[in-house]
């Protein structure tokens, strides 16, 4: 029986994508999809939140419930519940396969639960591939009539450079598989500590991590990512920009942690590639017109500053990755309610068409604003305080070269990112009607102004959670 209890959210999430899988069968509606999305939803919310403390092993200690899975649980239900109440029906979605639409949110979203928990390469490789292949099939699930006729081209470059990049992680788990004669990680680590740095050993992890960095957008990784933004559906871009990168920082955390601290080949890598992403990221952000494409630039550069915290390969910097992404998470979200709100038939929407919002919707311009805010890094927004906490623990490693970078990197990002502000706020709107807001809406757009808020002045009780997390793996 407690075992059962172990594993209660993932099986309430499977009975949940049950329900919605009998509901494509019967040809049920997508109202009725929606509503049922959001009982399971809010249901997986509750169960991870009682789950929090839970400990214990599943399947051949193949699968691991500590607090560090539970928090990203956690994480991926409040981000999957909020992408569900601000999809206004995902009307660029054909009626006749939305309830396979929110089937495959929910396989993703499953994937990713059992992720975070999977403590064995095999099983991490099962969980990880059924998260990506629902990402591959939401994709092209938007209709042409936006005039947005990209998705399949969108969903042809995801799946082929998705598989690549699953590959490269395949065979690098087959090195470190062959090295130390074993797929659990809490074996790994100590064997690949007794062969010191190896070339192989240092190959594999690399490869290893490679397929991570897919998942994280991180350059030279980061190709199918602008053309994914800007034909998947607002909703289901939304989903794709926030959620999935939880998992990916977890994999992260979870398997360089096997690599040595005084293995300078696999920091020196990471550092490099925190560094290109950066510039790459907020470079090409600079020159977009279409703000979801500007978003997805602008991702290439977040997961080079996630990086600097796995730099650090301790406690202290994990915990900083775990608060910087899950601020990011709230903050894109933020944007993207804005996005699915504007575009009211569901098409892409260029900065320009944000002219003036503050006349046409005060509260999704507040939203966007704080948002773009918190994004650029600027105080007291939760932004400032994960930048600030990733280049202080990258400094006292020793990376100051590393630290100079990012900082210039911040105020090259503040440009675009403002740039939407004064759009927002100092231009003339274009359409003079006034966007119809749902309370709902409202609501989460406000929750989010003030999570964004809170993690910025007050980080204490989030920083203290992510240490405690990363101290059950450590």
């Amino acid at each position: 029986m407690n075992d059962v209890m172990l594993f209660v959210p993932e099986l309430w999430v499977m009975f949940g994508c049950l329900l919605l899988f009998m509901g494509s069968i019967f040809n049920g509606s997508g109202r009725q999809a929606r509503t049922l999305s959001g009982f399971i939803a809010v249901g997986t919310i509750i169960l991870t939140t009682f789950s929090l403390y839970l400990h214990g092993s599943l399947f051949f200690d193949a699968y691991r419930v500590d607090l560090f899975s539970q928090l990203f649980k956690f994480l991926v239900a409040v981000g999957l519940a909020v992408v569900i109440i601000f999809d206004r029906e995902v009307k660029t979605v054909a009626e006749e396969i939305k309830v396979e639409y929110y089937l495959f949110l929910f396989l993703s979203a499953l994937g990713l639960m059992m992720v975070v928990s999977c403590v064995e390469l095999l099983s991490l490789f099962v969980a990880l591939e059924l998260s990506s292949f629902a990402l591959y099939l939401l994709v092209p699930m938007r209709n042409e009539a936006t005039g947005v006729r990209t998705q399949m081209e969108a969903a042809a470059k995801y799946i082929i450079l998705g598989v690549m990049a699953t590959g490269v992680m395949l065979f690098g788990m087959s090195y470190l598989f062959g090295l130390t004669g074993t797929t659990y990680l809490a074996e790994l680590l100590p064997r690949l500590h007794g062969l010191g740095a190896q070339p192989a050993a240092v190959v594999g992890i690399i490869m290893v991590l490679g397929g991570f960095f897919f998942k994280l957008g991180l350059f030279p990784f980061h190709f199918w990512l602008p053309d994914v933004y800007q034909g998947a559906a607002n909703e289901t871009t939304a989903f794709i920009a926030s959620v999935p990168k939880l998992a990916a920082v977890a994999l992260l955390i979870r398997v360089s942690a096997l690599a040595m601290p005084e293995s300078q080949a696999v920091s020196g890598l990471l550092g490099a590639l925190a560094v290109v992403s950066m510039f790459y990221g907020n470079l090409l952000a600079l020159v977009q017109k279409d703000i979801k494409r500007m978003l997805g630039f602008s991702g290439i550069a977040h997961a080079g500053y996630v990086i600097l915290g796995i730099l650090v390969l301790g406690e202290s910097g994990y915990a900083a990755s775990i608060f910087y992404i899950v601020g990011y998470m709230v903050m894109i979200l933020a944007a993207f309610l804005v996005i699915c709100n504007v575009a009211v038939q569901g098409e892409n929407l260029l900065v320009e068409d944000l002219s003036g919002l503050y006349k046409r919707a005060p509260v999704l311009a507040l939203v966007l604003a704080v948002a773009m805010f918190g994004l650029a890094g600027i105080p007291p927004f939760v932004g400032f305080m994960g930048k600030f906490m990733l280049l202080t623990g990258a400094l006292q490693k020793g990376y100051l070269a590393v630290v100079i970078m990012a900082a210039i990197n911040t105020a090259i990002s503040i440009y675009y990112y403002l740039s939407v502000v004064r759009v927002v706020y100092c231009a003339a709107p274009e359409k003079a009607d006034t966007l119809p807001l749902g309370s709902l809406v409202q609501a989460a757009g406000l929750c989010l102004v003030l999570i964004i808020v809170w993690l910025g002045v007050a980080p204490d009780f989030a920083l203290e959670m992510a240490s405690e997390a990363v101290k059950a793996i450590l």
